[in-house]
């Protein structure tokens, strides 16, 4: 009956201990250049269209002109086009959609000592040891503490240290977000 109990006990502190799961942790998804959207109109079927980021992280959209997409939700996007159409309505614009048909503009580079260095879209966001997973792991010979991220932004370049060989060697007792950053659209991860 003991044995029993602190079975039971410890498959209940194992539940609470768990993270919650990765859907309730993740962060709105942000678009980037390269994403198509699907945007709605309600009621107007000449402005429902399926639309593709352009690499300056804009599209153009009937009545509204050029709409600014790049690193904005789905929600900021459907206010500038609500707002965009108001002077075409007599009363309130119609309820607009937009979400994100195909995001394809989530993509990131892997090179140096790695099993199959290439350019991904995992269709998610993913931290720099996923990145690395995705990538097919490090080579023999890969010096997994010297891991850098090259982050573009604007014209400029940040080098952001990584500490993947800590968490290859299971030594995961010390590490935490700022460790293994998550990889942004546009960022190359280097293993030396």
């Amino acid at each position: 009956m003991i044995g029993l109990l602190m079975v039971g006990w410890s498959a209940s502190a194992a539940a609470q201990a768990r993270p919650a799961p990765a859907a309730a942790q993740a962060s709105a998804y942000r678009i980037n250049p390269g994403d198509e959207l699907e945007i709605l109109v309600w009621g107007d079927e000449r402005l429902q269209r399926s639309v593709l980021v352009l690499p300056d992280g804009t599209f153009a959209f009937p009545l509204v002109g050029q709409v600014t997409a790049i690193g904005r939700l789905p929600s900021e996007i459907e206010r500038q086009i609500t707002v965009g159409l108001q002077p075409q309505y007599k009363g309130p614009v119609p309820q607009v959609t937009v979400s994100v048909k195909k995001a394809s503009g989530y993509q990131f580079s892997v090179i140096g000592k790695v099993r199959g260095p290439g350019t991904f879209t995992p269709g998610r966001y993913v931290n720099a040891l996923e990145a690395l997973a995705i990538a097919g792991g490090p080579s023999e010979f890969a010096n997994t503490n010297g891991a850098r991220i090259i982050r573009k932004a604007g014209d400029r370049l940040f080098v952001v240290p990584v500490r993947i060989g800590d968490a290859l060697r299971g030594d995961t007792a010390r590490i935490n977000q700022t460790d293994l950053p998550r990889i942004e659209s546009g960022d190359t991860l280097v293993i030396p």
